[in-house]
């Protein structure tokens, strides 16, 4: 018996490396952007706190949402 396998005619070898440049991308870019994104957020919030700090509580969302992409970045690469 010899064994069919879809796909490999048509595909060249090269053609994983881009998939894994895809999910190695994606999680680098999510992860900056989070980084990026935390720290301006962060930045925010210290000037914030000068400025009114009664308001410190209710800015803390920009970063949670921040580190919800560092979460969703390596979900994403996954997929």
């Amino acid at each position: 018996m010899t064994e069919v396998v879809a796909g490999y005619d048509t595909c060249p070898v090269y053609a994983p490396a881009f998939g894994y440049i895809g999910a190695a991308g994606c999680m680098i870019l999510a992860n900056f952007g989070s980084a990026w994104g935390t720290w301006k957020a962060g930045c925010g919030v210290c000037k914030m706190g000068i400025i009114h700090p009664a308001g410190i509580i209710k800015n803390i969302v920009p970063i949670v949402m921040a580190g919800g992409l560092g979460i969703y970045g390596p979900l994403l690469a996954a997929i």
